[in-house]
Order: structure tokens, then C-alpha cells, then sequence
């Protein structure tokens, strides 16, 4: 699966805009941690672009997402595997503490749907660990749609994929249950403006202010196998000044 979506999404022309280039975890002036979310049905681009650059992506414990698991991982993702509900709990926890050290990846309409619609989970989430969201929106201008919850989106070889970053989103601490609510149809609502911004984009062919070629970040990081640790070449993965909560701003 890492071979076709190397292979594939390597033929696209693929082109990015950034509200600020500064949230993207391959930009030299990064500085995380961040949980980036995207809708389920676009992850082979994220998956392609961005492995290697100390994410961790949250998957079901369904059996349909352990290809997709045993993919992430060998394209340079560490995996956690949890939904809200089976094993939520425990991938709260396992994400709490991998958060010290690394970005975090999640589908909020995952693993089952409805499509498109934002599970307050990522809300709660960066709430909890006073991290910031990133919205992900991408787009093809020629795709198959598969008869799936998601319409999953397989691009056709060679085809326009774009890609639009939102700025640091923060969610305020000690939320209510009607303040979880308001922040996750905020985020939904710019998460799926994003997406549709991307698709239109792609599909007019237009030049957009800004725009940048997009590439993978080079596989200076190895694995022994899936799952084990990710370790860098001749260097130590110390992160710790990332333990520091990040300043809030209003938004």
C-alpha cells in the first residue's frame, strides 16, 4: 500500500497555500506541537507529504484501518490505535504522552462517519493538552470515488492536488459541554471551507498568490520495522521544549 501511494500520489501535481508556512512540521521555522486534522477520504496526500516529520496519526482498531496502519508506518508516521468507541480511553492517554514529543494526525469524521462531519473528540483533545489544531484541506481536479462512508477520493495519475493550511487554531481550556460544541462547529465549518477551497482551486487550474510546489521530506528518519521508534541518523530525538504549553491567543 506505501508503494501505491508513493507511486500515485508521487505523479500529482501537488501545490500548497499557507495562511502562515510556519504550521507546516516540514517548514524550518515549525514549532510544535500541533495536531493537524484532514477528512478521512483525503489521507494518501497527507501520507505522502508529510511522513518523517515526527507525526503521530490516530487510527481505529478496526480491522479495514490496519492496512492503512501498517502504511503510515513505513511512510514515516508513528500510529495509535483508538476511536471513541474502542480503546478511546487508553489512546487519550497513549496520545497525551506521545504529544510531549511529537505532532499528533487525526480524521475527525473517522473511522466511520458521518462524512465530513467533526467528532468533538479532536476538540476535547487539544483542549486537554492546550495544543493547537491545524486545518488540512486538500483537493484533486480529477478523482475515482469509491462507494465507501467517505467516498474515499483515489486520484487519477498526473492529476492537480492542492493543499490549504489554516493557522494555529486554540481551544480554550476547561470547556462545558455547549463551549465543546461551539469550538467543533467552528472547526468543522472552516475545516470543510478549507477543503472545498482546495477542491475548487485544483479544479480551475488557476495560479492562487503564494502558492508553493509541495514535496515530500526527505526519509532522513529509519525505522527498524513498523512500530518500533523512529530515531534520526547520528542525532538524539530530544524535544523537550515542547513540553512547554503553547501561548494562547484569542480564536
Amino acid at each position: 500500500m506505501a508503494t501505491f501511494v508513493r507511486n500515485l500520489v508521487g505523479s500529482l501535481d501537488i501545490q500548497g497555500s499557507f495562511e502562515d508556512p510556519r504550521v507546516d512540521p516540514a517548514h524550518p521555522k515549525f514549532s510544535g506541537p500541533a495536531i493537524f486534522i484532514f477528512w478521512h477520504e483525503y489521507i494518501p496526500v497527507p501520507l505522502y507529504l508529510r511522513g518523517h516529520c515526527h507525526i503521530a496519526m490516530l487510527l481505529s482498531r478496526h480491522r479495514d484501518a490496519e492496512w492503512l496502519s501498517v502504511a503510515a508506518q513505513y511512510m514515516g508516521f508513528e500510529t495509535v490505535r483508538g476511536s471513541s468507541k474502542r480503546g478511546g480511553g487508553a489512546a487519550l492517554l497513549e496520545l497525551s504522552r506521545i504529544s510531549k514529543t511529537m505532532n499528533l494526525a487525526i480524521t475527525p469524521d473517522g473511522p466511520r462517519g458521518p462524512r465530513r462531519v467533526l467528532a468533538a473528540g479532536a476538540i476535547y483533545l487539544a483542549s486537554k493538552l492546550g495544543i493547537p489544531l491545524v486545518a488540512m484541506g486538500f483537493g484533486y481536479n480529477r478523482s475515482w470515488r469509491l462507494p465507501t462512508w467517505d467516498r474515499f477520493a483515489v486520484p487519477f495519475p498526473h492529476a492537480r492536488a492542492r493543499v490549504v493550511l489554516s493557522r494555529h487554531l486554540y481551544i480554550p481550556q476547561q470547556l462545558d459541554r455547549q463551549g465543546v460544541e461551539a469550538h467543533r462547529q467552528r472547526v468543522e465549518d472552516l475545516l470543510t471551507h478549507l477543503t472545498q477551497e482546495a477542491e475548487s482551486w485544483a479544479k480551475s487550474g488557476r495560479r492562487k498568490t503564494g502558492q508553493e510546489m509541495l514535496a515530500p521530506r526527505p526519509a532522513a528518519w529509519r525505522k527498524r520495522q513498523p512500530g518500533h521508534e523512529v530515531m534520526q541518523d547520528g542525532e538524539k530525538t530530544d524535544q523537550s521544549h515542547w513540553k512547554t504549553t503553547p501561548k494562547r491567543r484569542a480564536g
